[in-house]
């Protein structure tokens, strides 16, 4: 793609080290001039996601030779705060269950709407007007900071906030999790399937002594569920479409 239009714009990509902001990365890649990542150390049990940012930046800039001169810089802030806040299975060493308002515990409240004003004021700061996330509405554990309609206030808040139009893209948004391994077949082929498999961490309790085929995690937890199931159904799918008629 060449830097018209769309692509000449600067974007940052909230970038966890997970499956979905992983295949975020490669999306914003894929259309914008310049990225920049940023991730938010708050005190999550699952803090392998953070140790595998940097390999997955490094391994980025050898999948595709344009990703490699548009990967800007990488930046991760300190948001403890949000621990001190009150526990969740998120930050804290407590079973996994659903709370009386028929949230699960493993909500963390205000985390997206602080992410993304965060991620505003950097942007400001870097001369950058896209921001960029991977929550999603289709296959999600009912956080009610992933819905679209959230995200969209916020655009306008924000934008109002700091008198610059930011545009808050969210590729996933109206995606399943097999749509996710999809998109990474289609962005980067083979090679980003492996790396998202091998190199993202997703699973709630930390777990990366064993390789699945869905990559590595407890298995047990629920978000190794939902990325296990979404990489079974993906593979149905792609088997599905192969088949003659």
């Amino acid at each position: 793609m060449t830097a018209t239009g769309q692509s000449r714009r600067r974007a940052l990509v909230l970038f966890s080290g997970g499956q979905d902001s992983t295949t975020c990365l490669a999306w914003a890649l894929t259309h914008f001039a310049h990225v920049e990542t940023l991730g938010f150390d708050y005190g999550q049990r699952h803090s392998a996601e953070l140790s595998c940012r940097a390999t997955l930046r490094d391994r980025f800039q050898t999948l595709h030779p344009d990703w490699s001169t548009r990967l800007g810089e990488d930046h991760l802030l300190d948001m403890t705060v949000l621990k001190q806040l009150g526990a969740s299975a998120m930050t804290d060493d407590v079973a996994i269950a659903t709370q009386a308002d028929g949230l699960p515990n493993t909500f963390v409240p205000g985390r997206n709407l602080l992410f993304f004003t965060l991620a505003a004021a950097l942007a400001y700061r870097r001369g950058l007007d896209v921001l960029v996330g991977g929550m999603s509405q289709t296959d999600y554990s009912g956080y009610p900071d992933c819905r679209d309609n959230t995200l969209k206030a916020l655009q306008v808040a924000l934008s109002l906030g700091i008198d610059r139009p930011l545009t808050l893209e969210t590729p996933l948004m109206w995606l399943d999790k097999a749509d996710t391994w999809e998109l990474a077949q289609q962005l980067g082929g083979a090679a980003l399937v492996e790396l998202v498999r091998t190199d993202t961490h997703t699973c709630y309790l930390n777990q990366r002594d064993t390789l699945h085929a869905w990559g590595y995690g407890c298995g047990q937890c629920p978000a190794c569920l939902l990325r296990a199931q979404g990489y079974q159904q993906w593979l149905t799918r792609r088997s599905v479409n192969r088949t003659p008629g």
